[in-house]
């Protein structure tokens, strides 16, 4: 049952990213996180749903034109703390991105997204 919350929360927030246009953005991540979420992005540490916001609209600016952000694994989810992998792509064979985030849940709400972008190399021995 946990889980389904979870990644309920999850796909919704994604689902921003591929939202049909910017004005739904705030909608859809306003069904998946808190009013005080905080989100631990590639620029560092921010708060917020308009902060949330900002990031998802600039990665919907990608130069190489709107990308698609897809949850590409199962919802992995110990207590109220979950992670899922995710890929972005970009349109005609653009830049691709994957990544893991881990997200903390609060009243099947996301309260706390660390974002954890690009492959993590093998341990050289």
């Amino acid at each position: 049952m946990q889980e389904e919350i979870a990644r309920s929360a999850i796909d919704t927030f994604i689902s921003a990213f591929n939202a049909s246009d910017d004005s739904y953005v705030t909608a859809l991540l306003s069904q998946a996180l808190t009013s005080d979420v905080v989100f631990w992005g590639p620029l560092g540490r921010s708060e917020g749903i308009a902060a949330v916001e900002r990031f998802v609209l600039d990665i919907r600016r990608h130069p190489a034109g709107t990308g698609t952000m897809v949850r590409c694994s199962a919802v992995d989810m110990p207590d109220e703390w979950a992670r899922y992998q995710w890929v972005f792509t970009t349109p005609d064979g653009g830049p691709r991105l994957a990544g893991t985030d881990v997200v903390h849940l609060r009243r099947s709400l996301i309260d706390q997204v660390i974002v954890f972008a690009g492959e993590i190399e093998p341990f050289a021995s």
